[in-house]
């Protein structure tokens, strides 16, 4: 997740930055509105996540830009943070469009929370607005959640089409999202106020489909018992989006194709054709070249639909794709089940990341789903995904994607960076090593006789740091004590953990690495 820090006070932006970078977040340091308007504005906006600014700044300041994003519709949340605390200032913030308010110097925990409310906040409102923009017909290639390079080139294909009337064929396994493609190609274009009609090809009967595209007259056949316009002509005007054409039967392919060719439709029982404006996109799951060979689908049709084909990669070939839909399956379901889940663990991200989800973004929708079902608190974990854990097998040092290890919503109690804590440990039958060997605690020394408590206490403890990759928090709840006890044992065992901390005065403070005597 990328956070953008807008100030120009350069010790602030380097406390900042080195918060956020060691609490797993990527960070962008700009030191003036004008710059931040630039980027938010651009190519690369759409990778920042939530953007912390400062209101006091030459030229630009913080309210200017936030009125700014309004007027260009950028909906990225915005953090606001001033050395001049005030009940003025916080209104004025608010109202130009800030999620949250914070003073400087911020402290870790304060930032902390502002910052998974406006992550969560962030998630819920874009589903609220794609739920909207869907359903009116206006769902823009903003609206599609994507981090992958892979798709970025979709979205430039089907923008470039959105500018014409060109058909359209979007390909792809079932669940990539090739309808939404779609909606966005209709929602960016100039037929967006118009109608968008989808329809399944697959899903209709047979004897039904001339019926259901084209429309019938009262009495045609049995069953007609009043005039039917067909898809047609309720999308006249719009987008017909035809799912599935591959399983169009041969003779509705023979009407479809005078139906583009003519522009016209005839229904069934009518005297005459009707004449239609639409214009058509096309998806399929099938390879309809082969089709086309073997006689299944009319080869005149598929060059009339395959004038701009756009393929769309399934999930396994774009596992950056991943954590920001993750976040975005877990907030709306979340609030549609009533639950408050605060983040995934690293652990159950690399699981998702490494799995191969046949059937792709669908799947993983259904699957995040279950999961926050299963969900008893606030923490998504490897428990609530036992069927995907099953079918994978993800090792400390085994080959898994970069981005497996973000956290859904990142907290500041991140895996602490110590060194290995059985390094410099002695060998021999009180000896231990991270393999598996090391689950078993040993007991005796090497002549036989118990060893003192306090040593198998802080062999231990450095287990369980290095098993629990250094989460402390994580340390302190399994072995059952509070943090501030685990930290009082450490220091007695003459350990130290390296962790950044800030004083009251918001300067950072540096603890030396652990060190095993």
């Amino acid at each position: 997740m990328a956070i953008l820090i807008v100030d120009d006070d350069p010790v602030q932006c380097r406390l900042l930055e080195a918060m956020l970078q060691k609490s797993g977040y990527e960070t962008v340091v700009l030191d003036n509105g004008d710059a931040a308007l630039t980027l938010l504005g651009g190519a690369d906006g759409a990778r920042i996540d939530c953007v912390i600014l400062d209101l006091v700044m030459p030229n630009l300041d913080g309210l200017g830009v936030l009125a700014r994003l309004r007027q260009a519709s950028i909906n990225v949340p915005v953090i606001v943070q001033t050395a001049h605390g005030g009940i003025d200032n916080v209104v004025s913030a608010m109202r130009a469009g800030a999620i949250d308010f914070v003073v400087k110097p911020v402290g870790v925990e304060r930032l902390q929370v502002s910052l998974r409310n406006a992550l969560n906040t962030s998630a819920l409102e874009g589903e609220l607005a794609r739920i909207k923009h869907s359903r009116s017909g206006t769902l823009g290639f903003n609206d599609i959640i994507t981090k992958s390079p892979a798709m970025a080139a979709v979205l430039r294909m089907a923008e470039k089409a959105a500018t014409s009337t060109i058909p359209v064929l979007v390909s792809g396994e079932s669940g990539v999202g090739k309808e939404l493609i779609a909606r966005a190609i209709h929602g960016s274009g100039e037929r967006r106020a118009k109608p968008f009609i989808a329809v399944n090809c697959g899903a209709m009967p047979e004897n039904l489909v001339e019926s259901i595209l084209f429309g019938h007259e009262k009495g045609s056949f049995t069953g007609a018992t009043e005039r039917h316009v067909g898809k047609f002509v309720e999308a006249s005007g719009g987008t017909l989006f035809l799912d599935e054409v591959g399983e169009l039967p041969a003779a509705a392919q023979v009407k479809l194709l005078r139906a583009i060719q003519e522009g016209e439709v005839e229904p069934v029982g009518a005297r005459k054709a009707i004449k239609v404006d639409v214009r058509i996109v096309s998806a399929t799951n099938r390879d309809l070249i082969a089709d086309v060979k073997a006689g299944r689908f009319r080869e005149d049709l598929f060059y009339r639909l395959h004038v701009f084909p756009i393929t769309v990669p399934p999930l396994r070939e774009r596992p950056a794709d991943i954590p920001a839909l993750t976040r975005h399956f877990l907030a709306r379901f979340a609030a549609e089940e009533g639950k408050r889940i605060r983040l995934i663990t690293p652990e159950a991200l690399r699981v998702l990341a490494a799995f191969h989800w046949p059937g792709n973004i669908r799947q993983l929708e259904n699957t995040l789903f279950r999961a926050v079902v299963l969900a008893e608190g606030d923490t998504i974990g490897l428990a609530e995904f036992p069927q995907v854990s099953a079918q994978v097998q993800v090792s400390d040092h085994g080959a898994t994607p970069d981005h497996a290890g973000e956290p859904l919503v990142p907290d500041f109690e991140q895996p602490v960076a110590l060194p290995d804590p059985f390094a410099d440990h002695p060998a021999g039958a009180a000896g231990m090593a991270p393999t598996a060997a090391a689950d078993a605690l040993p007991l005796l020394d090497g002549s036989g006789e118990v060893r003192p408590l306090e040593e198998l206490e802080a062999e231990l403890i450095r287990y369980a740091i290095t098993h629990y990759r250094g989460q402390m928090s994580e340390v302190a709840r399994r072995l059952q004590i509070g943090r501030s006890t685990l930290y009082r044992k450490l220091e007695a065992l003459g350990l130290n953990t390296e962790r950044e901390e800030a004083d009251s005065e918001g300067v950072a403070t540096e603890r030396q690495p652990l060190k095993i005597a």
